[in-house]
Parts: C-alpha cells; sequence; structure tokens
C-alpha cells in the first residue's frame, strides 16, 4: 500500500476541513448548486474523452497504482535477476522453479524458462505485456490528468455563473449572497478536487510509468541473459545501464571488486 498517496490526500483534505471550521464552520462551504457545476461539469467532459470501458480500466488499474501498487527499485530487482542467474547456472532451468519470486512479472519470466521456450519467444511474449500494462498505466494517467485540467475550468465557469446571477439581482439583496457563493464555491471545489485529488494521482502515475518501464525492460533482458546462461556478473554489468546513476556506485564497487 502506498501510505504517501493516502497520507497526503488525508492531509490536504484535513487540513482544509479544519480552516473552515475556525472560520466559522463547514456547513457554509456546502452548496449542491457549485458541487453540480464543478463535478457534474468535470465528469461529462472527461467522459467525452474516453469510452465507458475506457473509464473503468482507467479508474481500477489508476486507483490500484496510486494507492496499492508496491514500489521495487531497478536495483532490487537487477539483484533479484543477478541471483536467479546464480541460481540457473548451479541447478539448471528446473531449479528456477524453487525460487522465491514476488513480482510477477518477473515470475513469468523464469516459469518461461523452467518451461523451456526459446529467448525469441520468451522476448515477444514479455514485451507485449509490458506494453500492454504499459498502455493501461498511461490510460489512468491521462484519465486523472483530464480530471485536473476539467476541474478548475469548471470553477472558473461556476464563479461566472454566479457574478451573472449576481450582477442580475442587484435589486434584491437576498439573492445576492447564494450568487456570490456560487461563485466562490466552484471555484475553491474546482480547485481542490485537482490539486487534493487529481493532479497528485496524475504525477504519482507518471512516475509510475517511468519505473515500471525501467523495471519491465530491466525484467525481459535478464530473463532473457538468464536463458542464455550468461553469468551473473556480466549480467549486473549489462543491466546496470538501467540504473539511476546514484544506484550504480555500490554496483560498481561489487564489479571492480569481483
Amino acid at each position: 500500500m502506498d501510505l504517501a498517496t493516502i497520507v497526503g490526500m488525508i492531509l490536504g483534505f484535513a487540513l482544509v476541513i479544519i480552516a473552515m471550521v475556525l472560520g466559522g464552520g463547514v456547513g457554509q462551504f456546502g452548496d449542491m448548486q457549485s458541487a453540480l457545476i464543478v463535478v457534474g461539469g468535470a465528469a461529462a467532459t472527461t467522459l467525452m474523452r474516453f469510452s465507458l470501458k475506457g473509464i473503468g480500466s482507467a479508474v481500477v488499474m489508476g486507483s490500484k497504482l496510486a494507492f496499492t501498487h508496491k514500489n521495487v527499485s531497478p536495483r532490487e530487482m537487477l539483484d533479484q535477476i543477478t541471483d536467479l542467474s546464480d541460481l540457473m547456472r548451479k541447478n539448471g532451468p528446473l531449479g528456477l522453479e524453487e525460487a522465491e519470486i514476488k513480482d510477477d512479472f518477473l515470475k513469468k519470466g523464469i516459469q518461461y524458462i523452467s518451461d523451456g521456450y526459446d529467448d525469441v519467444f520468451i522476448r515477444s511474449n514479455l514485451e507485449r505485456e509490458r506494453d500492454q500494462n504499459l498502455s493501461r498505466l498511461a490510460e489512468g494517467q491521462r484519465f486523472y490528468s483530464a480530471i485536473n485540467d476539467s476541474a478548475p475550468a469548471f470553477g472558473m465557469i461556476g464563479t461566472l455563473v454566479g457574478l451573472v446571477a449576481m450582477l442580475g439581482s442587484m435589486d434584491d439583496p437576498s439573492k445576492i449572497g447564494p450568487s456570490m457563493a456560487i461563485a466562490l464555491l466552484t471555484t475553491l471545489y474546482g480547485a481542490m478536487i485537482a490539486n487534493v485529488i487529481a493532479k497528485p494521482i496524475s504525477d504519482k502515475l507518471e512516475a509510475k510509468f517511468e519505473l515500471e518501464e525501467t523495471n519491465t525492460s530491466l525484467v525481459i533482458d535478464g530473463v532473457v541473459a538468464i536463458r542464455n546462461s550468461t553469468s551473473p556478473d556480466l549480467i549486473k554489468e549489462s543491466l546496470a545501464a538501467y540504473l539511476p546513476y546514484p544506484m550504480r556506485e555500490g554496483l560498481i564497487e561489487d564489479l571492480d571488486a569481483a
């Protein structure tokens, strides 16, 4: 579970609610008309950008990766691939079946080796699955990015609606307050949805897309190298290019020591 996303979102809402309470109560910040304009408008424009099936998969995939996906660093993945390579050299392909592998993508690649498939089959199938997973992840990122674009825009539209209503009822003081509330609260709702929900999740998914692309590409090259009985040291050296520079320093020292 990604606690950073959950804690950050809860903290963002909590601070705003506390400020509302200190300012006189939460009730005065609730307005159904403002909510309809912002939430309904953002939902409608987002719906126009995706198919119904696409929205369902985008919400599921985006929420899963943003809130529950466990990050594995490329260095950890490389170390595990190196260990599996050493196990392959000692016990052969069947020895890999006894290895405990938590990452599903790596587990599938190792299973291909145990089943005796050649390196061409393994690479093509793993690349196809990688591309499909990245496509779904990108769709989730686009969904939350669309909400991030639409919510503030409809907040501004609601502000204009409220101002027009207020100017049209200047002769009736009882209508000025509700109209001004719409003008201000729609901006608040749009900003909250964009900056506390949509934008953070969109950025989180973008970062995880880059990490997932790196890890899966590293796994594909690593599994193929294991299938071809490449030495662990050579695998470690060839796959080091996938690592960010700070992660390479200890790896280079290990290779020099070897």
